[in-house]
C-alpha cells in the first residue's frame, strides 16, 4: 500500500471534468456513505469524485466496467459487491481486493475510459449536491490517542504546569476509551453541562461548560479485524488500517479537568465528536509518505513500536487547518476565517504505532473502528490545533477580522477542520471538510 502504481498517475485525467483539479480526483477516490437529498432511503456505500458521489450499490449491478485491461475482474466484482451490501465487508477483504477496486475505479473513470464504460458509470453518479452524505461507516468502537508533543507542552504551559510532561508519553502512544454513540458528521451540537470547579474554590458547580473547546484531529479507521488475544506486529499494521479521515474532538475543558482527577475524560469529551465524511485510502495517501525519526534527545520507541519500514515511509505529510466562524459572520454571510494551520508529520507517534499500542494487550480491533490521533499541533504558536493553546487557557483572547474575540467557543461558533495532501510531482488530493457548529446548552 506504500508503492506508487498507475492510480497514483499525475498525469492521468477524468472523463468527469468536475475531478480534475478538486479534492476528490481520480487519484483519491474517498469512501463514504450516501443517499438521495429527502429520501428516507437505506445508506449507501459510494465513493467520491469531483462534485459527485459514485453510488457502488448501482455500480456492483453493472459489469462492463470491469472488463477492461489491467483489472482484476474476479477480485475487483467481488470488491464492490462487499461494498455494495456495508463497506465493513469490503474493509475486511484485505488490501488486495481494496486495490483491486480502486485500480477498476480508477480505469473507468480516467478520460481513456470507453464510450460504453463511461455510459455504465455515469448511471451510478449522483451529484453531490443532491445527494445526503452520512456517517462513512457504522462505527462499533472509538479509542482516542494522544500523541502530539507540542500539544502536550502547549496545554501544559498554557494552565500553569510549566509545559512538564508525563514520561510515559516518549516511550507509548498513550490513549483512552471514547464513546462511538457520539461521533457524527455536519454536528450541530449542543454545549455540555457538567460539574467544573472555580480557581480557588473548594466546592463544584453544575452548569454549562464555559470552557468549550475543539481539538484538530485525523480519524484512523481499522480495515481488518484482529483475532482476540493476537497483537499486531509492526511490519503487518498498516494492512489492518482502510483510510484515514479528520475528526474533531470537541472538549469542555472546565468539566474536564474536574473530573481528569484521577481518571481519564469522561463527560468532558463524551458529549460530541464530530467526523469528515470522506474516508481517505492509505493506497490514495502512498505518494505523501515521509520516513519516521525520532529526535536524539527523546527515546527511540521500543523493539515492538519499532521496524525498517517505519522508519522508511511511516509518517504521513498532510496539510491540515482550522478555520472558526461566529454566529455574526454567519449573518453577514462573511466564510469562515482560518485560525491555524499544521501538518500531520509533527505528530511524536505514526499510526501504525497506534494500531500496534491498541492491539498489544491483545484487544481485538474490527472493521470500521476508530482512533482518534490526538489533537495535532505543530512547533510553532500559529500551529496550534485547540483553542486552549492559541488563547493560552483564556489568558490571550485570539481576534478575528472582523474584531471579535475568543478565548473559548460561544454559541452560534462553527468550526471547519480541511486537509491537503500536496508535493511537487503529484496530484493534490483532500479530505473535504469536517464541521461542527455549537448550540446553546440544553437545561431542562
Amino acid at each position: 500500500m506504500n508503492s506508487l502504481n498507475l492510480t497514483h498517475d499525475p498525469k492521468a485525467r477524468s472523463w468527469l471534468a468536475s475531478a480534475n483539479g478538486s479534492d476528490f480526483p481520480i487519484q483519491n477516490l474517498p469512501y463514504g456513505r450516501c443517499r438521495r437529498l429527502g429520501r428516507q432511503e437505506a445508506w449507501r456505500c459510494c465513493v467520491a469524485i469531483g462534485d459527485q458521489v459514485l453510488d457502488l450499490t448501482l455500480l456492483a449491478t453493472q459489469s462492463a466496467w470491469l472488463s477492461v485491461p489491467g483489472v482484476n475482474t474476479a477480485l475487483a466484482a467481488a470488491a464492490v459487491q462487499a461494498a455494495s451490501r456495508d463497506l465493513r465487508d469490503l474493509m475486511r477483504m484485505g488490501t488486495d481486493a481494496w486495490h483491486a477496486l480502486r485500480v477498476a475505479m480508477f480505469l473507468a473513470l480516467r478520460e481513456d475510459a470507453s464510450s460504453d464504460v463511461q455510459q455504465q458509470l455515469k448511471t451510478a453518479l449522483l451529484a453531490q449536491s443532491e445527494a445526503e452524505i452520512g456517517m462513512p461507516v457504522q462505527v462499533g468502537e472509538y479509542t482516542d490517542f494522544y500523541t502530539s508533543l507540542h500539544h502536550a507542552r502547549n496545554v501544559g504551559m498554557a494552565i500553569g504546569n510549566g509545559g512538564q510532561v508525563a514520561p510515559n508519553f516518549f516511550w507509548m502512544p498513550i490513549a483512552y476509551h471514547g464513546r462511538a454513540s457520539s461521533l457524527g458528521v455536519q454536528q450541530r451540537l449542543h454545549r455540555p453541562m457538567g460539574q467544573a470547579i472555580a480557581p480557588g474554590q473548594e466546592q463544584p458547580t453544575y452548569g454549562p461548560s464555559q470552557r468549550l473547546d475543539y481539538e484538530l484531529e485525523m480519524a484512523i479507521y481499522i480495515g481488518q479485524d484482529n483475532d482476540w488475544g493476537s497483537p499486531v506486529a509492526m511490519d503487518r499494521a498498516e494492512s489492518h488500517i482502510f483510510g484515514m479521515g479528520l475528526l474533531n474532538d470537541w472538549s469542555a475543558r472546565d468539566i474536564q479537568f474536574w473530573e481528569m482527577a484521577p481518571l481519564g475524560p469522561f463527560q468532558g469529551k463524551n458529549f460530541a465528536t464530530s467526523l469528515s465524511p470522506w474516508i481517505v485510502t492509505m493506497e490514495a495517501l502512498a505518494p505523501f509518505r515521509l520516513p519516521f525519526s525520532r529526535a536524539d534527545e527523546h527515546p527511540q520507541p521500543l523493539p515492538y513500536l519499532d521496524g525498517q519500514d517505519l522508519r522508511s515511509h511511516g509518517g504521513l505529510d498532510i496539510g491540515l487547518s482550522v478555520s472558526l466562524q461566529t454566529a455574526k459572520m454567519r449573518e453577514l454571510g462573511s466564510p469562515a476565517q482560518e485560525i491555524s494551520k499544521t501538518n500531520f508529520k509533527y505528530q511524536h507517534w505514526c499510526v501504525s504505532q497506534m494500531v500496534v499500542q491498541h492491539t498489544a494487550g491483545g484487544c481485538n480491533l474490527h472493521a470500521g473502528d476508530v482512533l482518534g490521533t490526538g489533537t495535532v499541533s505543530g512547533p510553532t504558536a500559529p500551529e496550534a490545533g485547540a483553542i486552549i493553546e492559541l488563547a493560552k487557557a483564556g489568558k490571550e483572547p485570539i481576534t478575528l477580522g472582523n474584531g471579535e474575540q475568543r478565548s473559548f467557543l460561544l454559541d452560534g461558533d462553527a468550526i471547519v477542520l480541511r486537509g491537503v495532501c500536496e508535493r511537487e510531482g503529484h496530484v493534490r488530493i483532500g479530505f473535504g471538510e469536517c464541521v461542527g457548529e455549537v448550540l446553546p446548552a440544553e437545561t431542562n
